[in-house]
């Protein structure tokens, strides 16, 4: 099978690479040299956001890979303080960047924060409103498909369902991994979040795909690397550990978005042609028990993750 060249087809028409680089939390000054690996490696897609303060290296490192603008795939994101200023913050994330357009742009989470005070809520705006100033960029050229991230099944049913939303969101970018895999019950496996995703036609990225940490006291860590199951399948398939976790994720047609800052593991990550796991290895894998989340939401103003998708 070859999985470098994969692509899921979006409700937009577009085809979405299958696996891509995240770049939440690089270290400042290799982003751009993560980037320009990655594409030089074979990678085209990369994804960014607003937030990670990155956006600039991550358009250094796509000058630099001369590679053909027109054959990467770019997502960035919204930020919280940006709610009611979509417009703006599209452009601003354009000059960072350095392009003059974008396949994915996404609302970073569900929460319409006070530029002025990052502690609160803003009293009179939500989501809803943000994906009308949304669906608007659509007409400008300046983004091929529009999304959501962090969105749980109570918010997109809050949004699909009101009379302004003419265009449902391409992609729900989520945190998915053995470990947090949306099932419900939690030994079956049956996720309750991409199946709703898959029913109005919304595909799903993974980030934290093979789990991680945050220093932060708000977020937690996932030692997905370092469990007993993937280890012994990895070791019985002869592959990365990482290497099986993404490959569980792709299997269940949700793209790949795995960090990385170091070229030996940006090659291995995307070295998956040529194997996949079988029907049994894939159900060990989601019959793990364990249970454990990278991202929370305790530095925002309000709770997004509302667990109706666990």
């Amino acid at each position: 099978m070859t999985f470098t060249t994969k692509t899921f087809t979006l409700n937009s028409g577009a085809a979405i690479p299958a696996i891509g680089l995240g770049t939440w939390q690089s270290k400042e000054n290799s982003t751009r040299d993560a980037v320009k690996h990655a594409l030089q490696h074979g990678y085209r897609h990369i994804d960014t956001a607003l937030n990670y303060g990155n956006e600039k290296e991550v358009g250094e490192g796509i000058r630099e890979s001369d590679v053909p603008r027109e054959e990467i795939w770019v997502t960035t994101k919204l930020d919280n303080h940006w709610h009611h200023r979509v417009k703006e913050g599209l452009q601003s994330s354009l000059d960072a960047l350095g392009l003059d357009y974008l396949d994915l742009y996404l609302i970073h989470f569900p929460c319409s924060t006070d530029p002025e005070n990052r502690s609160k809520h803003l009293s009179d705006w939500d989501f809803v409103k943000t994906w009308q100033g949304m669906q608007k960029l659509l007409e400008t050229g300046k983004v091929k498909s529009i999304g959501v991230s962090n969105f749980q099944i109570t918010h997109l049913e809050k949004l699909l369902s009101h009379p302004s939303c003419k265009v449902v969101p391409a992609v729900n970018q989520i945190e998915l991994h053995p470990y947090n895999p949306s099932p419900n019950p939690p030994l079956q496996y049956s996720p309750k979040l991409l199946a709703y995703c898959s029913s109005k036609n919304i595909h799903c990225t993974a980030y934290s795909c093979l789990g991680g940490h945050n220093n932060s006291p708000i977020n937690g860590h996932t030692n997905l690397t370092s469990d007993p199951v993937i280890l012994k399948l990895a070791k019985s398939k002869q592959k990365t550990p990482a290497q099986v976790l993404l490959m569980w994720n792709i299997q269940r047609g949700v793209s790949v978005i795995p960090k990385s800052v170091s070229p030996s593991r940006i090659e291995n990550n995307f070295d998956l042609d040529g194997w996949s796991l079988t029907k049994e290895e894939f159900a060990e894998i989601s019959a793990i028990k364990t249970r454990s989340k990278v991202v929370a939401d305790g530095w925002m103003p309000i709770r997004v993750f509302l667990g109706d998708d666990e």
